[in-house]
């Protein structure tokens, strides 16, 4: 699927919704590399140079006419906790179709179908509303045991990963493969019009990860199974919000089912260049 080109620069600029976050900052970047304006929307309101900055929330609608003035493309992060993102998202779609959004990218998960919970109703919708669309639904991204994530923090301070994921494996991938997906979905001269799920190269539990990051760090570090009820407290005991240790532990559940021990080729697919292993991601980060 690989054929977008720097061309697709002149077409005006592309709208980056969390343009801030993991995948958004990527995606900002790797489009500035290639030639593309950016509206950089975040609640701050800023952006790297090169880009055009603008204040953006989700659920200020104030905020939405100056973020798609001259868009004709955009990613969208849906917002960030909101069990429902289809009361505040489905409006602006219909916004952005009234005033010339041709292409849209969404950001969605591996677990949640069209028409699934949160922002599967707006997946199912979008497909319906532009002609022009694709869908991410990202595994696990690998950077959850870097920065702030609760893994992270679990991993200094205590050099352990807690899940009660029961031993089952997860398809990990890097977000800068995401966004590399994401650039693609946005510039290619066809639409790609595809419901993508996007892993990593290897399904890994959490302690084929702990393996790996000892090796790379040099530090031991090691997988602590247990009940999915323990979970919430582990992470609360470090400082962790409730509301995150819960969700953490539902996340367990998920991958526990076994229903996300798979991997997928997207990444090579859409930009003709494998995705990550977790192995050099983990160096590079180590490294660093």
């Amino acid at each position: 699927m690989n054929g977008a080109t720097d061309g697709a620069a002149g077409e005006g600029p592309v709208l980056v919704t969390g343009s801030s976050g993991t995948t958004g900052s990527r995606l900002t970047a790797q489009l500035m590399a290639r030639g593309v304006a950016v509206i950089a929307a975040n609640r701050a309101g800023e952006g790297p140079a090169g880009t055009m900055p603008i204040p953006f929330d989700w659920h200020d609608p104030t905020t939405h006419p100056d973020a798609l003035a001259g868009v004709e493309r955009m990613y969208l992060i849906p917002p960030i906790g909101d069990p429902d993102p289809s009361k505040v998202m489905l409006p602006f779609l219909e916004r952005a179709r009234r005033t010339g959004v041709r292409r849209v990218v969404l950001l969605s998960n591996a677990p949640t179908p069209a028409g699934g919970p949160g922002p599967g109703i707006v997946h199912q919708a979008i497909p319906e509303m532009f002609h022009e669309w694709a869908v991410l639904r990202p595994s696990w991204f690998m950077q959850n045991v870097t920065g702030e994530h609760p893994h992270a923090r679990m991993i200094r301070r205590t050099s352990t990963i807690v899940t009660a994921t029961g031993g089952q494996r997860v398809g990990f991938i890097d977000a800068g493969d995401i966004a590399r997906a994401g650039v693609e979905a946005l510039l290619a001269p066809g639409a790609l019009n595809a419901d993508l799920i996007i892993t990593g190269p290897q399904s890994l539990s959490y302690g084929d990860m702990a393996r790996i990051l000892s090796e790379a760090s040099g530090r031991v570090i090691t997988h602590v199974p247990v009940a999915p009820e323990e979970v919430p407290a582990r992470y609360e005991a470090i400082g962790v919000p409730a509301r995150s240790a819960q969700f953490l532990a539902f996340m367990d559940s998920v991958i526990a089912s076994g229903s996300q021990d798979w991997t997928t080729d997207t990444v090579e697919r859409v930009t003709g260049t494998p995705a990550r292993t977790l192995g050099d991601f983990a160096a590079a980060e180590f490294h660093a």
